[in-house]
């Protein structure tokens, strides 16, 4: 099995600095739904990984957590794609759960989930915090510039600018403008194995 784990806010829809609260509010960048259907056309199976602290600081309730994976799952479906799954934590930083990335308790559910292991898979995020939970599973970190992207660029720059576990590496995270091109670059380098 092929499998790419993706954030969801900033990587496949724009990322709002007070939350996306609703399916409207959930409006996908240039691009990137194309992308997920080029990636499964090319064999690989998509996993959303996504935090979603909105949820415990009552920003939005489930049913408007639902309405968005809904959309994005439709979006996708329309043009003959598909989301494998949809991983998300509903916990806040100060709850200290294993869920939410940083930490690599997403991965491990979608391991349990797909049978497999996520060595090696491609993981694309926007923020630092997906970069580590690719490092902590030996998943191969992809940065995207849109959403958080720039700002982590400047983090993974000066290494004294990162929070949490662990350090990463600048020269170990490939960079894409966004998640089209990020896509083209695996789906190539997929060619190529």
């Amino acid at each position: 099995m092929k499998l790419i784990i993706l954030d969801r806010d900033g990587v496949i829809n724009y990322d709002r600095e007070d939350f996306v609260k609703s399916a409207d509010e959930c409006v996908p960048i240039d691009g990137s739904i194309d992308a997920i259907v080029r990636l499964n056309k090319a064999g690989f199976t998509v996993v959303i990984a996504t935090n979603q602290s909105g949820l415990a600081k009552d920003k939005f309730d489930l049913e408007d957590l639902e309405a968005m994976h809904e959309k994005i799952t439709r979006l996708v479906e329309e043009q003959g794609g598909e989301i494998g799954a949809i991983f998300y934590c509903p916990h806040r930083d100060e709850d200290n759960c294993k869920c939410r990335k940083p930490k690599p308790g997403m991965l491990d559910a979608i391991e349990a989930e797909f049978n497999t292991s996520v060595e090696s898979c491609y993981f694309i995020g926007d923020s630092l915090r997906d970069l580590q939970a690719a490092v902590q599973k030996a998943c191969k970190p992809v940065l995207v510039r849109t959403g958080n992207g720039v700002r982590t660029l400047a983090q993974l720059a000066v290494p004294g600018l990162q929070t949490g576990f662990p350090a990463i590496d600048a020269e170990q995270v490939q960079v894409f403008d966004n998640l089209s091109a990020a896509a083209d670059f695996i789906i190539v380098a997929g060619q190529q194995q």
